[in-house]
């Protein structure tokens, strides 16, 4: 066994009260079973009969936090059991996203992740203003730029793929090393690689299909079932797939055809990064309306702020590409250039310390469930 290995056999055997708490809760769903139905969890809780910390991370981590439960208990609060696994499963997604970060000790961005998402934003931003007025001539930041080559006239090429570039990079390798950890920490995937459990998870990260609930919807504002979480969920994340896609063809554009931007209004790139941001500028906002009218007993409200803030940075970065789509042959270009970059570097440093990284544990939880489905 490796030295990690080790480390992170001896971290899953120190508990927090959210764990302690969690398997007592989950002792009693499992001798009750009403919610046997409503989502991916109770049927994977069912199959258990013990709950080690591995355990409970990988259910944290497989509940999409429609709240289905918590409305349907008979135990919930005011009772003495006191059952509200929304809330519970919050604390422990968060406590493993803390547990898992790469390089060690990074955990603790995620103690006051509102504060680093915002502190961050509001540096880089700072940043990117500072270095576009250092290196060009006012006279060039604030007049109207036209024609090929437009965007690196303002910031440079070779400083966007230095800064966008390295933080990129550097966000993959940090997610990618602790979706090892996870994997290592949590005893797992559940067996080996087969073409019908991947699909199945596939399908469920691609639809979301555990935001539905038991079929019904979540139950945010209070023991009613509505889909909006869903959609809302659904136009962020295909919001920002289309974003990337954008800047990736953009890349391929420029690198392998030698297709300069700024592109045409019905080009592809333009297309794609257009949509992108109507999207992610309404699920973002939406999602943050949810959020702030929801039912506020199974929310874990300390964890709230970070997710606040995240929200809002995905909406800035999604408002000022549109905005810069708008003003881009304007003398407005520069600053706006400068503000939608350093937002987009913003997120780009914090994506492994954020609650991004939640999308590929719930996708690793997803993979290990359909397996095991497969597996009893």
């Amino acid at each position: 066994m490796s030295k990690l290995d080790l480390l992170l056999q001896e971290a899953t055997q120190i508990e927090s009260d959210a764990y302690q708490d969690a398997r007592r809760q989950m002792a009693v769903c499992n001798a009750c079973r009403y919610c046997e139905g409503y989502c991916a969890v109770f049927p994977a809780m069912a199959a258990r009969r013990e709950f080690e910390k591995a355990d409970l991370t990988h259910l944290a981590n497989l509940c999409h936090n429609c709240k289905g439960c918590f409305h349907a208990c008979q135990y919930a609060p005011p009772h003495a059991f006191g059952i509200n696994i929304p809330a519970t499963f919050a604390e422990i997604r968060q406590e493993s996203y803390a547990e898992y970060a790469w390089p060690a000790g990074a955990g603790t961005l995620f103690a006051r992740n509102g504060t680093l998402v915002a502190g961050l934003a509001t540096l880089f931003v700072m940043l990117a203003l500072v270095l576009s007025v250092a290196i060009k001539d006012p006279a060039v930041l604030f007049s109207a730029q036209t024609g090929t080559g437009a965007f690196f006239r303002i910031i440079p090429l070779w400083l966007i793929n230095l800064l966008a570039g390295g933080s990129f990079l550097f966000a993959i390798l940090a997610m990618t090393m602790g979706a090892i950890r996870y994997i290592r920490g949590t005893g797992g995937l559940g067996g080996s690689f087969q073409p019908a459990p991947a699909a199945e998870a596939a399908v469920d990260v691609l639809t979301l299909r555990n935001l539905g609930g038991g079929g019904h919807g979540c139950n945010d504002l209070d023991d009613s079932f509505a889909q909006h979480r869903r959609w809302l969920h659904q136009a962020m994340f295909y919001g920002f797939l289309l974003c990337f896609a954008a800047t990736t063809t953009g890349a391929i554009y420029h690198h392998v055809f030698g297709w300069y931007s700024p592109h045409a209004f019905l080009s592809l790139p333009v297309q794609l990064g257009t949509w992108g941001g109507v999207l992610l500028c309404i699920g973002t906002a939406g999602l943050v309306w949810v959020k702030t009218v929801t039912d506020p007993a199974p929310v874990a409200r300390r964890l709230m702020g970070g997710e606040y803030a995240l929200l809002f940075l995905l909406f800035l970065i999604g408002a000022t590409g549109l905005l810069l789509l708008a003003v881009r042959h304007t003398g407005a270009m520069g600053l706006m250039l400068a503000l939608h970059f350093g937002l987009v570097l913003a997120l780009f440093v914090t994506l492994p310390y954020s609650k991004m990284v939640h999308g590929i544990y719930r996708s690793l939880a997803l993979l290990r469930n359909a397996r095991e489905k497969r597996a009893a």
